[in-house]
């Protein structure tokens, strides 16, 4: 028998993290713990404003009624929740945790034992052009192979600039850009032509999510490749997650875990895309070191050769200290550092 629990955190950033939704100065993280005798397994609730489907005022409310009836929650995983993604992440991971001893190693693999890294991307974040543009100096000089920039706050001539100083410094470098949802269509095609001229690698969902024909119309033969990120949350079952893919036909989709449901749930993802000659990567959704971690882990195990979205363990403050780092693009798990206290 599974007993449960939770714990609120209010992450705080560093700085100031600007989205076409607006900026972010904190962000809302339930832990949850699961016990089973003597082993405990975490796994965190983490949700983005906007943009996380259970982002409303009774989740707590229901944390509590998922803690008082775990035991069933985890017997029927896989037809509760739907409305809840982060939850069902949360008890995902905590589950596998428990079942690795509950020593936060969500999956056994060579990252997990220190052996081995991932590539990640540097992500630049939205701001004024000064703030960007540090961004951009910095992961230059740490080294990263790809680099993919927040855009559509900014007005377009001032990003394109900024994304031509990249190239100009590092003509080999991968390019990536996220717009967040932030064009109407005709705006995006004058962005993706002029993504063009730069080699930029692909743009993430150029206008918001819904638009299925505009945003089919817009992958066929791109200037720049098309990548759907947002679009996937709120689809649950195969089928849905299938006609969604055959329909708009993109070039990549991103799977977020706590965003979409969890591993099995991006695993459906996965599969059906590989069927349909469509790429794809994974990236964290501004969770604690408890969410990236497991995230981290899984990512390992699915063999992706692409640069994956997992380098925001340092945007806070107040994260659990733990063993993830990152030297020279590449994320690590070093056994020689410690978990902190949640």
């Amino acid at each position: 028998m599974y007993t449960a629990e939770f714990k609120y955190h209010k992450l705080i950033f560093k700085f100031n993290a600007g989205t076409s939704r607006g900026i972010l100065k904190t962000k809302d993280s339930w832990f949850l713990k699961i016990k089973n005798e003597s082993v405990e397994g975490i796994g965190e609730v983490s949700i983005i404003p906007k943009l996380s489907i259970d982002f409303n005022s009774g989740i707590e409310q229901k944390l509590a009624e998922v803690c008082k009836n775990i035991n069933y929650y985890i017997d029927n995983l896989d037809n509760e929740l739907f409305d809840y993604p982060s939850i069902k992440f949360a008890i995902e991971t905590a589950i596998l945790d428990i079942k690795n001893g509950g020593r936060k190693i969500i999956f056994d693999n060579n990252f997990s034992r220190g052996l081995d890294s991932i590539d990640i991307n540097g992500l630049i974040w939205m701001g004024d052009r000064d703030f960007m543009l540090d961004q951009i100096k910095t992961k230059i000089k740490e080294s990263y192979k790809c680099i993919k920039l927040k855009i559509g706050a900014l007005d377009f001539d001032t990003e394109y600039k900024l994304l031509e100083y990249i190239r100009e410094q590092l003509p080999n470098i991968e390019l990536r850009v996220d717009a967040n949802g932030a064009y109407d269509k005709n705006k995006a095609l004058f962005v993706l032509e002029k993504l063009k001229n730069l080699g930029i690698h692909s743009i993430e969902q150029p206008i918001k999510q819904g638009q299925i024909k505009d945003m089919a119309d817009l992958c066929i033969s791109p200037k720049t490749d098309i990548v759907l990120d947002e679009e996937l949350i709120g689809i649950h079952d195969y089928v849905s997650k299938e006609n969604l893919l055959i329909s708009i036909k993109p070039q990549y989709i991103i799977l977020k875990p706590s965003l979409i449901g969890g591993f099995k749930s991006s695993e459906e993802w996965i599969e059906i895309a590989e069927r349909n000659d469509i790429k794809w990567w994974i990236t964290s959704a501004l969770e604690s070191n408890i969410g990236l971690n497991a995230i981290a882990q899984w990512t390992y195990n699915m063999e992706s050769k692409l640069a994956q979205g997992l380098g925001t363990g340092m945007l806070y403050e107040n994260n659990i200290s733990s063993p993830l780092c990152i030297r020279s693009g590449k994320l690590y798990y070093d056994n020689n550092l410690e978990w902190g206290e949640l």
